[in-house]
């Protein structure tokens, strides 16, 4: 039962997942510095003179009613740069290796079936006594 568990742990999957999770969350908190600094700043710029850029208040002087679009057109940006860079970091080469492996894969032929011998065998009977 326990090397059952191992295997399937320390299959490559399960770790190329882990290191995956593990890079992927910290390139996001990188992407999400960037996209708060850099492009917050200047989506905010387009909203005009005002302090909120692209957000308005519905009810003015109550802050819970804020509707901040720079926040979603921030965050729709690092979610296209995340993505962008886990596709062409991660999938891309994981697609070429795997499409290496296969190509060195020799194709061997199946056996043939209990149901395909019996007719071979049956085949070759009728030839000879047909002879």
């Amino acid at each position: 039962m326990l090397k059952g568990f191992k295997d399937f742990i320390l299959r490559g999957n399960i770790v190329e997942l882990a290191i995956a999770v593990v890079i992927g969350t910290a390139f996001t908190a990188l992407v999400a510095a960037f996209t708060k600094s850099i492009i917050q700043p200047i989506i905010a710029a387009f909203g005009g003179h005002s302090a909120n850029g692209l957000a308005f208040y519905l009810v003015t002087g109550n802050s819970a009613t804020l509707i901040d679009f720079g926040a979603v057109i921030t965050a729709a940006i690092t979610f296209v740069i995340t993505a962008a860079v886990v596709y062409f970091v991660f999938v891309v080469p994981m697609n070429k290796i795997s499409e290496r492996r296969k190509r060195g894969e020799v194709q061997v032929a199946a056996d043939p079936t209990e149901l395909e011998l019996l007719v071979e065998i049956r085949d070759l009977l009728k030839t000879q006594r047909q002879v």
